[in-house]
């Protein structure tokens, strides 16, 4: 390459250097980095003359060629010559120094170009550096600032001249004015400080290892003593921070004196800085090595500073660290290593300093201190040993701090003291006490403000002390013996609750390690060390717990595992017991959630654990001494009630296994004495405990209460409670319903053999006193909530013990109607429109175990039971109804659902009770007849409520039913005639629930007369499958299950009970009920098929009527049976019934449309209608062309009514599903007759009059048809539903997702729809076809031009597809396309061409037969001139690439040469489809050009467009190419290139363009040296190409080619051109192309 050239290019990138597109710069500087890497020397030369040519070159431009010139230097360095490496030395300064004023992009660029050079040719800088840093003259800020960054990059070369330098530095810095000088001086200063240190501590790898620190001293104090006495003074911050900096690395090159001598000024002008930046991490580090130097040289004088010292470090740790901000970290750990330097010299008086700030009460001040304390205990042991017992005496003040932040601090500096050996000595326990205080934090209370940043959560600090208790227990061996035995203490203390779990899991852990190794110190004297809670104390505690297993994060498995590591210490006798029984209570425990454990059963299981551990230990002292213990620590729970309440029942249970009589009457005495009778939970706690003792001490028991009851308590209440006087008889009246409960549950818990002759005597009798009521003789109503609910509890529990022990022994109960009379009056008082209270549940479940006693109400008793508990719980509202009561009385969502459900449950066990008293039809009746009024209500759920009930009572009558007479079912039918008609209400529930009833009522009806039990009746079990069909909501669905229903029921029901279910179902048409409208429904249609022939003179009036009615009718049902009404009449009166309807105003209503629907019900009558209707549609006319006005010239199409109407009857009637018959004998007249009808509507309006002719005067002034009414869209439904109707769904699918319905519709689209459904039908539907073809034929030469185009587009696109000629409809289709070529309408000449091309792809071996007409027709298409869109032409050459491909070479031989050329000026159309069609049908050539060296030739005059196409915008062209050169590639003549084309160019593979071309020019070069010229010249052309991304792509071509090109080749170049072309596309307006011309130029060598 000439010298020229490279210039101009090198010229013309460095002119480029400052693009404003950064992708471009950042490619300039590649391009000339790569020639510089290539030509060092030549490039370097150039950007030196470019910027002395070009003084006045914009910075920024500037900057880049001196980044060019500094990277070549770095990269090739030792390739160039000297004097270029001193030429540049020299313009590298010049460029530094020329402007006087600080330029820092400019001139940083220059320096870093002499720090580059200077990291090989250090003499040779510095001789240049130091002729600008002359004595007496102060030098440029950047000639500083080189020298800094040099002594950085290169300190073994720079140390040597530091002294020098300095020694001329020193006395420049007087003269200093401005700040940035001093600036720069300040950080030269620092840098040089930090080289020498640098340099000493590597001697052994220094050039020089007689450097000494004495050499600096006196320069190094000369400089500090000016930067410490004048210029720290600067009110320029930056310039202070740099000042300080140096003054760090600066004290450790000092001589010793001298820093002695300056340290009481320097600490406190250092210090003093904190004050005046915020910038404190420079400061402390600079502090560090100051101090580090004092320390390491010994100095007295640092002791007078420790005060200030100290205090300002400390002020500096307690400052908040913000961890995303590194500065800030980076500060705290330097102010942390000089508190250890200072250490070090000075641990006493450090020591004393940082726990006297422990007392400081102030956050951060002990934050701060317990950080430096931590990090002294982690950092000099050694050295704080001594001071343990002073730390541990310390740090209590601070374990007493209200801050979680100080607490996260305290707990960081126990761990470490636990790793230090401080927990074992005296203080060490509050340690420990302390991490578990905080185990049990509770959880952060909801809604507080929001959290800070650096806030510590209850949350964080809990996790941390869990996790420091663990690390006690498994990592810091020394510490068993502190935490074993006595974080035992922390068990039972309530404060410590939460802490449970981390506690036991802790104590598990070192349990196991003793017990393993068999320490003797595992088994606890209690006796000896009486800090620890008692045996029995953590039994209680433990057990209590494991009641609660999932409270306390978990705490029931942890319980009882700690339970069985204690065995041996609770009792030697629990061993055994317990590594039997826990296993599998927590086997049970993991197997359950806090959702799903069952607490009932859970709870026994661990009453009978304790009762099994009482008999295995067999000591009656031990179970007494246990019962006395529990029993006091029940206050512990005060504030769990629910813990507390299994509490009792664990003492009622050891109370059992006790034998002293003493002990049992003095628990129970101190049980309901002690007891807090105002909690609800506490009362039941207290009674069940009672009870459980009851059953192995009943007459003990009974006495004490009976003693309670009459003791002073119930006087003076107020004296024992400490309550005021006016709170006195409320305690009384909780007290009263304790005692109350607890004769309840003596009732229920007392041996069987021994409680029924107790029942009168004593427990009524004292429940009766107690409740200040007689229930036998006159009724005092006490007010008191709780009373009340303690009696109906009590009460119901003495029925059920009752209840169990009649099983076994006959008793009258002769209190019962009045108990039931109490509860009566309980629930009739209850408020009928709220529920707040269980009164209503807890008295009807009272109910229902008393009504089980002997003896039996009478009927009125039981009719007034029933009304009043219905009355009660079926008028309730919705449970999800707001309650709009007093706050304080307003039951949350969740206890108010439980009320309810509560409340449901016992209203049905009572039902069922009083059933199971008279199971029989009468008994049945009873309770029915209050529940069917609130089967009709007009209330959602009070019908489901009623109909549930029902259900469920239906199902006990027909389990509990035993027929041993055969007696008649007599309300059967009134049952069934209120029922059936629920099975289609508009609540899901009713519906469902009603065909329950019906199922259970029917299987009741077949026991009655005589089935046995196990016997399934066919078609009462088909109701199972009708239920399911009920969820559905469709009024047609439940109509027809309602129907089947019905069939089912005639079919079982008795001949006797007919008329009163008739007389049941009797209702009107539009009723509400769906039952009784069907009922005229079905008589309506029974009269019309008797009568209905002689009503045609009716029919137009009937179906009017009809069409009225459906307006007003809502049932879906009901709607169906008049469409059945409609079908009955055109069996009769067909053409009266079709020209009526036709006549209705469009579009259709809703009503109209449902008319024509119903008519499709039946398939005959369906396929004469359709016959009607397809012939009316061949010869009526579609529309008619209006002009638009007067004034102007063009026309509309407006559709006539008649067809319109026609077609929306089609529509509508296939939507019926019985059309399927009728649709599939009709199909080929239907599709060719909405296809032809499809065509005429495209772009067709609708007309202003539409209603012009439809019957009725109130209908002709019918409003406009609406918005989404169009000709089209009917049709187009119309197809669509035909389609769908034929059940060809693989047909309409792909039409459905290419959304060719909408295409159809659109004029401009029609012809891609129509495409789309031939398409569609040729695949799926190609038997269908034969008979279509036939039918669309006669429309090809229909006046109408748009029926023409339509039918064209199906015919052209079934060409594509072999089916054509299966079905032998080639020369059908091939006739009627080659007719339509000469066609008046250019659209239909096109498709007509299309349609030709595309039995190429469908029937290829059919091409040579036609050979000679498909080549006319292609060639004439290409030829086209009234052609101004080029889509003929477009689709001669596309169907011409396709008949190819099947040609035989002599049909195309002659023709190859002269369709080559046609071709090639559409290679660089603008239009991208004949771009693509061009380069496909150039390729499809190929094969009939092999071997000819003319097509050759031609094949290498396009293949330089081909290649550059690659690039091309358009992703088809770019397919196209690809597919075009690899079946070309044979023909080129270079195996390299084919075997390229072919293994490389794959249409659905992309392509690495650029590696693509780089190996391309490759194999040109090697295989047609001769054609270079001509290539290079046809790539310069397409530099003014019309896209971006072929402009772009030639210049890689050329780049690429420039590059692998050998130097004897570049003869055969035009470099002038080239390089001129390239220089100009350099300034293309895209910068993708400016990118690329850039990268080739880089190519240049």
């Amino acid at each position: 390459m000439e010298e020229s050239d490279m210039e101009q290019v090198s010229l013309a990138l460095m002119d480029a250097a400052n693009d404003k597109d950064p992708v471009v710069q950042e490619q300039v500087r590649k391009s000339m980095l790569t020639l510089g890497k290539q030509q060092p020397d030549k490039i370097l030369s150039m950007c030196q003359d470019y910027l002395v040519k070009h003084p006045k070159l914009a910075v920024g431009h500037r900057v880049v060629i001196l980044q060019t010139i500094e990277l070549v230097v770095k990269f090739k360095i030792d390739e160039i010559s000297y004097p270029k490496i001193k030429s540049i030395i020299s313009l590298a300064s010049d460029e530094m120094t020329r402007s006087k004023e600080v330029v820092p992009d400019w001139q940083q660029a220059a320096s870093n170009i002499l720090v580059a050079v200077g990291n090989k040719h250090i003499n040779d800088i510095m001789e240049e550096i130091l002729s600008k840093f002359q004595p007496g003259v102060l030098p440029h800020f950047f000639v500083v600032q080189t020298l800094a960054s040099l002594s950085d990059s290169n300190v073994y070369g720079m140390v040597p001249f530091l002294n020098a330098i300095l020694g001329t530095m020193l006395p420049m810095l007087s003269m200093v004015k401005q700040d940035n000088m001093k600036l720069v001086f300040s950080s030269a200063l620092c840098r040089f400080s930090e080289s020498i240190l640098e340099y000493l501590a590597n001697l052994d790898k220094a050039p020089d290892p007689t450097v000494r620190k004495d050499t600096f001293s006196s320069e190094i104090y000369a400089a500090y003593d000016i930067l410490y006495g004048s210029w720290l003074q600067s009110r320029e911050t930056k310039l202070r921070l740099t000042v300080a900096e140096a003054l760090g690395p600066m004290s450790n090159l000092m001589a010793h004196d001298k820093l002695e001598e300056q340290l009481p000024k320097l600490i406190p002008t250092t210090l003093s800085l904190y004050k005046k930046t915020t910038e404190h991490y420079i400061i402390s580090k600079s502090l560090c090595q100051i101090l580090e130097a004092s320390v390491n040289m010994g100095s007295r004088v640092l002791e007078t500073q420790m005060d200030n010292l100290l205090l300002a470090l400390h002020q500096q740790v307690c400052a908040p660290v913000d961890y995303s901000n590194p500065p800030t970290v980076k500060n705290h750990n330097e102010v942390l290593r000089c508190f250890s330097i200072l250490a070090n010299t000075f641990p006493d008086r450090l020591t004393v300093f940082v726990l006297q700030k422990l007392e400081n009460t102030n956050e951060r001040n002990r934050v701060g201190s317990l950080a430096v304390l931590r990090h002294l205990i982690n950092s000099s042991s050694s050295i704080m040993e001594t001071k343990k017992p002073v730390i541990l005496s310390s740090i209590k003040q601070p374990l007493h701090d209200h801050s979680n932040k100080v607490k996260k601090m305290v707990v960081q500096a126990i761990s470490a003291m636990a790793h230090h050996g401080y927990l074992e000595l005296d203080g060490g326990d509050n340690l420990v006490k302390f991490i578990v205080q905080h185990c049990a934090l509770p959880d952060t209370q909801p809604g507080r403000h929001p959290l800070e940043p650096e806030e510590v959560t209850n949350e964080t600090l809990r996790s941390m002390c869990e996790n420091t208790l663990h690390l006690f227990t498994t990592t810091v061996g020394r510490l068993a013996d502190v935490l074993w035995p006595s974080l035992l203490c922390y068990l039972t203390p309530v404060q410590y609750a939460n802490a449970t779990t981390p506690l036991c899991k802790s104590l598990i852990l070192l349990g196991n390690k003793k017990k393993a190794a068999q320490e003797s110190n595992f088994i606890i004297d209690f006796n000896e060390q009486t800090h620890l809670p008692s045996p029995y104390i953590l039994l209680t505690r433990l057990l209590v717990n494991a009641a609660f297993p999932f409270r306390g994060r978990g705490q029931g498995p942890p319980s009882l595992s700690l339970l069985k590591v204690l065995s041996p210490n609770i009792h030697p006798n629990t061993e055994k017991v317990w590594d039997t029984e826990i296993p599998q209570l927590l086997s049970y425990l993991e197997d359950c959630t806090a959702e799903t454990l069952n607490r009932k059963p859970w709870e026994g299981s661990l009453l009978e654990f304790l009762s099994k551990t009482l008999v295995a230990i067999d000591d009656d002292k031990w179970s007494c001494r246990l019962a006395a213990e529990a029993t006091r620590y029940l206050p512990t729970y005060n504030s769990s009630l629910e813990e507390k309440s299994f509490l009792y029942k664990l003492i009622g249970v050891t109370l059992q296994q006790c034998y002293n009589k003493d002990v049992v009457k003095k628990q129970l005495q101190e049980i309901l004495v002690g007891a807090r009778h105002h909690y609800a939970i506490e009362r039941s706690g207290v009674a069940m405990g009672v009870g459980l003792c009851a059953s192995s001490h009943l007459h003990g028991t009974l006495a004490k209460l009976e003693e309670f009851g009459k003791s002073d308590v119930f006087k003076k209440a107020s004296g024992i409670f400490g309550l005021l006087k006016d709170k006195n008889d409320v305690e009384v009246e909780k007290m009263k319903s304790t005692l109350i409960l607890c004769y309840g549950y003596v009732a229920l818990y007392a041996p069987e053999d021994q409680i029924l002759g107790r029942i009168d005597s004593d427990i009524l009798k004292s429940i009766s006193k107690h409740f200040n009521t007689k229930v036998l003789g006159i009724k005092v109503e006490t007010k008191d909530l709780t009373m009340k609910l303690s009696l109906i509890e009590s009460v119901g529990l003495i029925a059920q013990a009752i209840s169990t022990c009649v099983r076994r022994q006959g008793y009258l109960f002769t209190r019962k109607q009045e108990l039931m009379g109490v509860m009566m009056d309980f629930i009739k008082n209850e408020p009928t429109d709220v529920m707040r209270t269980p009164i209503r549940h807890l008295a009807m479940t009272t109910c229902a175990n008393l009504i089980n006693l002997d003896p039996m109400l009478t009927e009125s008793e039981n009719f007034d039971m029933l009304r009043a508990c219905l009355n009660s719980v079926y008028g309730l509202p919705p449970v999800e109804a707001p309650d709009r009561g007093k706050e304080e009385e307003v039951l949350d969502p969740q206890q108010k659902e439980a009320l309810y459900t509560d409340t449901f449950v016992a209203l049905q066990d009572l039902l069922k009770n009083v059933l199971a008293r008279d199971l029989s039809p009468d008994g049945l009746q009873s309770i029915f007849k209050h529940i069917e009024v609130w089967l009709s209500s007009g209330r959602d759920y009070e019908r489901e409520r009623a109909v549930k009930t029902m259900a469920e009572i239906l199902d006990f009558y027909l389990e509990s039913l035993n027929v041993k007479n055969m007696v008649s079912f007599h309300n059967l039918g009134a049952l069934l005639g209120r029922l059936g008609p629920r099975c289609t209400d508009p609540s899901p529930i009713v519906r469902r629930g009603a065909i329950d009833c019906i199922y259970n009522l029917l299987y009741i009806q077949l026991r009655y007369e005589g089935f046995a039990l196990d016997y399934k009746d066919e078609s009462v079990e088909s109701l199972v499958t009708l239920r399911e069909k009920l969820n559905n909501p469709d009024h047609a669905v439940l109509y027809r299950t309602c129907s089947e229903l019905t069939k089912i029921i005639s079919k079982r029901l008795p001949q006797q009970q007919l008329n009163t279910l008739i007389f049941m179902l009797f209702e009107g048409l539009v009723d509400s009920q769906s039952n009784c409208s069907r009922a005229s429904s079905v008589i309506l249609n029974t009269l019309l098929k008797n009568r209905g022939a002689g009503l045609q003179d009716l029919v137009p009036e009937m179906l009017e009527v009809l069409h009225i009615r459906l307006q007003v009718i809502s049932e879906e049902q009901v709607k169906v049976a008049v469409a059945q009404s409609i079908l009955i009449l055109a069996t009769q009166h067909l053409q009266t019934v079709v020209n009526t309807l036709i006549s209705y105003p469009l579009p259709f209503d809703s009503w109209s449309c449902e008319m024509w629907i119903a008519l499709g019900a039946d398939s005959t009558l369906a396929s004469q209608i359709m016959e009607l209707i397809i012939e009316k549609l061949n010869v009526v006319v579609p529309y008619v062309d209006k002009k638009e006005s007067m004034l102007r010239s063009g026309s509309t199409k407006v559709a006539t009514s008649h067809p319109l109407a026609m077609t929306c009857a089609l529509r509508e009637m296939m939507l019926n599903g019985q059309t399927l018959d009728a649709v599939a004998n009709l199909f080929p007249r239907l599709f060719s007759a909405i296809l032809v009808r499809l065509g005429s509507s495209v772009g067709v309006q609708l007309p202003k009059d539409i209603n012009s002719n439809s019957i009725g005067p109130e209908r002709k002034t019918a409003g406009k048809p609406s918005a989404s009414f169009d000709v089209c869209g009917v049709a187009v439904e119309a197809m669509r539903i035909l389609l769908a109707r034929a059940q060809l769904d693989e047909v309409v699918k792909p039409l459905d997702v290419e959304e060719a319905w909408e295409k159809m519709k659109d004029p401009q689209q029609h012809v891609d729809g129509i495409t789309l459904l031939a398409r569609s039908m040729a695949k799926h539907a190609g038997p269908r076809l034969p008979a279509i073809v036939e039918g669309l034929c006669p429309s090809l030469n229909n006046i109408y031009e748009c029926q023409r185009i339509t039918v064209t587009a199906f015919f052209s696109e079934l060409l594509n597809h072999h089916v054509v000629t299966e079905l032998m409809m080639m020369d059908v289709l091939m006739n009627n396309m080659m007719e339509r070529i000469s066609d008046p309408c250019g659209t239909v000449r096109m498709l007509a061409i299309r349609g030709l091309g595309n039995i190429a792809v469908g029937s290829p071996e059919k091409v040579n037969k036609y050979a000679k007409e498909l080549l006319a027709a292609m060639s004439s298409g290409m030829e086209e001139k009234d052609d101004p869109g080029k889509h003929i032409t477009l689709e001669a050459m596309s169907g011409l690439s396709k008949v190819l491909l099947y040609l035989d070479k002599k049909n195309v031989q002659l023709l190859v040469v002269y369709i080559f050329m046609k071709i090639k000026p559409f290679l660089e159309s603008d239009n991208d489809e004949i771009r693509c069609a061009s380069i496909t049908l150039l390729g499809n050539l190929s094969k009939f050009g092999s071997g000819e060296p003319v097509f050759r030739d031609q094949i290498h005059n396009v293949l330089v467009s081909l290649l550059l196409h690659l690039s091309d915008p358009s992703p088809q062209v770019v397919k196209a190419c690809k597919y075009a050169m690899r079946v070309c590639a044979p023909v080129v003549g270079s195996e390299q290139i084919t075997s390229m084309f072919q293994n490389h160019l794959h249409e659905d593979k992309g392509l690495h363009y650029g590696e693509f071309i780089n190996d391309l020019t490759k194999y040109i070069i090697q295989d047609f040296p001769g054609m270079l010229n001509f290539y290079h010249i046809t790539v310069i052309q397409f530099f003014k190409s019309n896209w971006a991304e072929v402009r772009a792509s030639a210049a890689m071509f050329i780049g690429f080619l420039l590059g692998n090109l050998p130097e004897e080749y570049f003869s055969h170049m035009n470099m002038g051109s080239l390089t001129k072309g390239l220089v100009q596309l350099l300034q293309d307006p895209d910068p993708l192309v400016r990118a690329k011309a850039a990268e080739a130029m880089g190519r240049f060598h």
